[in-house]
């Protein structure tokens, strides 16, 4: 048995790529505003016409654009986004989240310890899935030949709630350093799904299931989940149902980038560049937008990746 971290493969992406934002259509975007701010704790950054920007602490992490009258999202027989994930810094952050949402008057959300961290998943009024979670610490993850290991089980929900009221700290919206640690997508077929995440984009294979796959840069448990649970065979969402537009790989450098498009040239995959950002999408029609750090225009950013599609 080995305890060490994924087998990187020779045309890995590079370590330090991260999840940036997501950007997602919404029926009412007052109605998603509020929600957003209230129940999750984020404050707008920008805010024109049918777009908005939302963040935590000054930082990008969710684009809002209003279609009006689109249909709620539903998992079945679609693919897209099955979850965005926000990633808090401590577990102190989750209970003080979680003791804010509950008091709020909302029903407990969903739960599950997945050992590499404490994961707690609910909805937005457009039905889109978001999990709100914290890691364990990397030196508790627990690898057998090249797998991390992952599972299902309930979280200790008072835990949670005692350690935040032990740090005494009010709650005044999500803290400095929440980011998007990963998003999960549904796709229509793991094979397929593997053969461009894996071996054009570059990501490690971490965790396999016939239904599922789980891919990430620089041995982090996750940074995309993909699956078929709803989803084998299907295409993209029908135009008038809000869904996932798309989302962002942030990279670390100019060279990091161009090994990935350079594969993705040499593989005859589409995409558009425009300064230090690449658009293209997956066999799904998800939109991707890989880009160097932080973007520093995200509504710029939006126009690119979605053109094509708006």
């Amino acid at each position: 048995m080995s305890v060490l971290g994924p087998r990187v493969s020779a045309t890995a992406i590079d370590p330090a790529t991260r999840v940036g934002v997501v950007a997602l259509t919404v029926a009412d975007l007052g109605r998603s505003i509020a929600y957003y701010t209230s129940a999750i704790g984020l404050a707008v950054l920008r805010q024109s016409g049918p777009d908005a920007i939302l963040g935590a602490a000054g930082t990008p992490l969710l684009l809002l654009r209003e279609q009006p009258g689109a249909l709620p999202w539903m998992t079945d027989a679609m693919t897209g986004l099955y979850h965005f994930a926000i990633l808090v810094p401590s577990r102190k952050d989750l209970g003080r989240w979680l003791r804010h949402y509950l008091g709020l008057g909302y029903a407990p959300p969903g739960q599950g310890d997945h050992l590499v961290s404490e994961a707690l998943y609910l909805r937005d009024p457009d039905g889109h899935g978001i999990e709100v979670y914290r890691d364990r610490p990397r030196e508790e993850w627990r690898w057998i030949n090249g797998q991390v290991q992952m599972a299902t089980d309930p979280v200790d929900v008072r835990g949670l709630i005692a350690e935040a009221n032990a740090a005494g700290e009010p709650w005044t919206g999500l803290p400095a350093g929440t980011c998007l640690g990963h998003v999960h997508l549904q796709v229509g077929d793991i094979s397929q799904a593997e053969a461009f995440y894996h071996g054009i984009l570059g990501f490690d294979v971490v965790a396999r299931m016939p239904s599922a796959l789980f891919v990430s840069a620089g041995g982090y448990h996750h940074h995309l989940g993909l699956n078929t649970w709803h989803s084998r065979g299907a295409g993209p969402a029908p135009p008038d149902v809000a869904s996932l537009r798309f989302f962002t790989l942030a990279l670390p450098s100019d060279e990091a980038l161009a090994a990935v498009v350079a594969r993705l040239a040499d593989t005859g995959i589409e995409h558009r560049k425009s300064g230090t950002a690449v658009a293209l999408r997956d066999p799904w029609q998800n939109g991707i937008l890989l880009h160097v750090g932080v973007i520093a225009d995200a509504a710029a950013a939006a126009s690119l990746a979605a053109e094509g599609r708006d």
